[in-house]
């Protein structure tokens, strides 16, 4: 995984273009049998609570945005000459239209659910209603009887609940296939591990499905330009470990060289 993937201003970009590459990729080898629909979930968040990191659609409800307030030693002697009884102008934390993409594996005669596939955004691992809200949809899959596939490729935040793990790592794919359930498969990795590939869980009697994430990524990345957009001699956000930092060095020196 490359770090500077997560960054804020990059992981929106990423997040969307990952969404629909993964469907394209997986479509041909289910059908006809299978088809696979872009979903979305819906959610109300309010600044307090929320982060645009990660989220590629937000609609604020309201009014046109304000002109940039006054620069904070000008906003000091506005409030200094406020006399009591006069009001204020102040600002409301307006509800923020969330929307997350994830995708469905459906079969095609019935419309049935057999596979849900999320790509976590750094809104599910942050305290607020991005996180409740996950974790409900998360809830009803797992007492359902639709499979459930979960990859997460951020290093920041509160992992998704999982009980007996050995190793949570810095990323993480879950495979939760209804016929195991309580148990799942847990691929934890490193910044340093590669990506592993697996395999989709879908019928008993359908074919075998292999997703290759570290394919996926590589052609992003060079459809994408990353290669010439990526300032590479800047910090990542968030910031490495020592040891993942020497490592990243080590990378990028030998890339270069």
């Amino acid at each position: 995984m490359d770090p500077f993937l997560e960054a804020p201003d990059l992981w929106p970009e990423v997040y969307s273009r990952l969404i629909v590459a993964l469907a394209d990729s997986i479509a041909p080898a289910l059908m006809p049998e299978y088809y696979i629909a872009i979903e979305k979930r819906i959610y109300f968040d309010t600044p307090e609570d929320s982060i645009f990191i990660g989220i590629p659609d937000v609609t604020v409800l309201g009014s046109p945005s304000a002109p940039n307030p006054p620069p904070p030693e000008v906003q000091a002697s506005v409030t200094t000459i406020i006399k009591p009884g006069h009001p204020q102008t102040v600002t409301l934390p307006l509800p923020e239209e969330i929307q997350e993409r994830y995708l469905e594996i459906r079969e095609t005669a019935t419309d049935k659910v057999i596979t849900l596939i999320e790509v976590l955004s750094p809104k599910n691992k942050r305290p607020g209603e991005g996180r409740d809200a996950y974790l409900r949809k998360r809830q009803q899959v797992l007492t359902s009887a639709s499979h459930l596939v979960e990859i997460d490729l951020l290093r920041q935040g509160t992992p998704m609940p999982v009980q007996g793990a050995i190793s949570q790592g810095n990323y993480r794919i879950l495979i939760s296939d209804r016929a195991r359930r309580p148990q799942a498969l847990l691929y934890a990795f490193t910044l340093q591990d590669a990506i592993p590939k697996f395999t989709l869980p879908l019928k008993p009697d359908a074919p075998q499905v292999t997703v290759d994430l570290k394919a996926l990524l590589d052609s992003i990345y060079d459809r994408a330009g990353y290669g010439i957009r990526i300032k590479y001699d800047l910090s990542t956000l968030p910031a490495l470990t020592s040891d993942n930092r020497q490592w990243l060095q080590s990378v990028l020196t030998h890339q270069n060289s």
